[in-house]
Formats: C-alpha cells, structure tokens, sequence
C-alpha cells in the first residue's frame, strides 16, 4: 500500500514538473517570438531614427511635384538618382522607411547579410545582399531581414499592397519605390537576386527587391517581395510628404 501511495505521490510531483515546465516554455515563446520582437524592434526603429537625424538639414517640409494640377508650386523630383559606392561590410550607409509598417518604422540597412553581425544585431535588422546593385544604380539592389525574432523588420511584409511607397533613406536624400509582387520561392532560388530577377537580360529598371523567410519561423522557402524606383528627392528640398507625415523627420 506504501508502495502504492510512494508511486502515486511520485506521479504527481512529475505532472507538476511537467506543467510548470510547460508553463514556463509557453511565457518563453511568447517573449522571444512576440515581446522579444517588440522590444528589439522598438530598439532598431530608434538606432534608425538617430542615424536618419545625423543627416538632417533644416529645409521645410516638401510638396510633392505635381500634387497640385497647374500650379508650379512644389519641388521637381529627379529621376536619376547618385549611385551609393559600396560600404566595407557591416557599414550603416541608409535606413529603410515603410509606411505600412506604421509611424515609427524605420531600419537601419547595412552592408552584408551577415547574420550574427547584421540581421540578428539589436541596432539593425536589415542588410544588403553585396553581390546585388549598388542602391542608385541600375539594377537589383536587394535586402534581407528577419520575418520574426530579432526585432522582424520584414514581419509585415506580407501587408504591402500594389503602389505603397517605400523609401530609403542616404544621407544625399529618398530613394522612393513603388511596392508592385510578392512571390513564393524555395530558399535555394538564387536567381531571385540576379540584375532582372529570375532573368537573365540587361537591367532597364532599379528594382528594389526585399527577401524574408516563409512561413515565419522556418526556412524551407522565402517570401519575396519586389519594388520598382519612382524617382529621388535630395534632401536639401525636404523630406516627401509621406515621410514627414508619418513623424521620421521633421
């Protein structure tokens, strides 16, 4: 009978070690995968604003070029756009700003895909792929994130729809593209970063091309979502309307 109540008692104990083992897991995934990303990204968005701020020019704020039909009010905005030299690797050289991705979102964009350095690194979340276009010139110039943990910069993503702007931001001015596909790839699908994605031709356009995993948390496929270039807008004219409605510079 002692035997008996010995090996229940035993049960017991191991359910609850196994219950608070559960529970604590559950609080642990919750923090890395949701708070963890709130958090890190609170701090990435700010480590991007600073970097966004060194550049800053007291301008007022810029209308948008013809915005206003018959009137020449505004500031014309250039097509072709200076061509930013390659950085050593691991070098901040622009910040990425996504309306859709809300008020406050703004990444600092590095040279490099590095994980450890670059994608997982508290002050970043985004890097350029070195083998892709340089940001200004023609071409496929090509970013990576995280889709989640490590502040997901690209967790929203899958939100974008046809003709949102997204802007990058040098210290000459705004790179602005225009949001046009998303696709599905196997991770091994390289030609995603060729000059024309997937092609094998001379590059005509300036394609901004933002590379996440798919789905969240696994890395069997990635999610792709491509840009083209709208126009630039240097920065002692202001900033775009967009950008400076939604509080990134003043």
């Amino acid at each position: 009978m002692n035997r008996q109540r010995k090996s229940a008692r035993l049960r017991e104990i191991v359910s609850d070690v196994l219950v608070t083992i559960g529970v604590l897991s559950l609080f642990f995934y919750l923090w890395y995968v949701w708070l963890g990303d709130l958090v890190a990204g609170a701090q990435q968005d700010a480590a991007a604003a600073s970097l966004s701020e060194s550049w800053d020019v007291t301008v007022p704020r810029a209308i948008e070029f013809n915005r206003e039909i018959g009137s020449s009010k505004g500031v014309g905005r250039s097509p072709n756009p200076p061509v930013v030299q390659p950085s050593p690797k691991g070098t901040s050289f622009a910040t990425m700003i996504v309306p859709r991705f809300g008020k406050l979102f703004e990444r600092t964009i590095k040279e490099s895909v590095d994980v450890k350095t670059v994608l997982n690194d508290s002050t970043t979340g985004v890097g350029h792929y070195s083998s892709t276009s340089a940001l200004g010139a023609l071409g496929n110039f090509a970013l990576a994130a995280h889709r989640g943990t490590f502040g997901a910069s690209f967790g929203q993503i899958d939100q974008l729809r046809v003709g949102d702007r997204i802007y990058i931001e040098t210290q000459d001015g705004w790179y602005v593209y225009r949001f046009r596909n998303m696709e599905f790839v196997y991770a091994s699908e390289s030609t995603v970063l060729s000059d024309v994605p997937k092609l094998s031709i001379v590059a005509k356009e300036r394609i901004l091309t933002m590379t996440t995993c798919h789905p969240k948390g696994t890395i069997s496929e990635r999610f792709i979502a491509y840009s083209i270039f709208e126009s630039f807008v240097p920065r002692g004219r202001g900033a775009p309307s967009e950008v400076a409605d939604a509080g990134q510079n003043p």
